[in-house]
């Protein structure tokens, strides 16, 4: 008998693992003109994080349906802090597009 892989509906993932999955949404310009000509929301994940994982995370906490996820890592900067020479932290980035008629509110609804 082969065992088959699940296919990535039937996939389960952790929920405590998913709920850290997603460290914050990116808000500033690019982010802001990405959203409103694709729909698209960016949010900084955790460096292992796959783009199936990211997917599950964001249609657990938001109940909103994903369309597809784009992942690019950006390497950090080297920087000068007084005499010494530091490091940022290296940054991996997820643009999550929602499908057509999809909202996602970041701001609360106090707001």
């Amino acid at each position: 008998m082969s065992r088959m892989n699940p296919n990535p509906k039937q996939r389960q993932y952790d929920e405590g693992r998913l709920m850290n999955v997603l460290l914050a949404p990116i808000v500033s310009e690019k982010a802001t003109l990405v959203g409103e000509k694709s729909n698209a929301v960016t949010f900084k994940v955790l460096q292992d994080a796959t783009k199936p994982e990211i997917k599950a995370a964001v249609e657990l906490m938001f109940k909103v349906e994903v369309k597809g996820v784009s992942v690019l890592n950006t390497k950090g900067k080297s920087k000068r802090f007084g005499k010494s020479m530091g490091r940022r932290d290296n940054v991996r980035k997820a643009y999550v597009t929602l499908k057509a008629g999809q909202e996602l509110n970041l701001v609360g609804e106090g707001a």
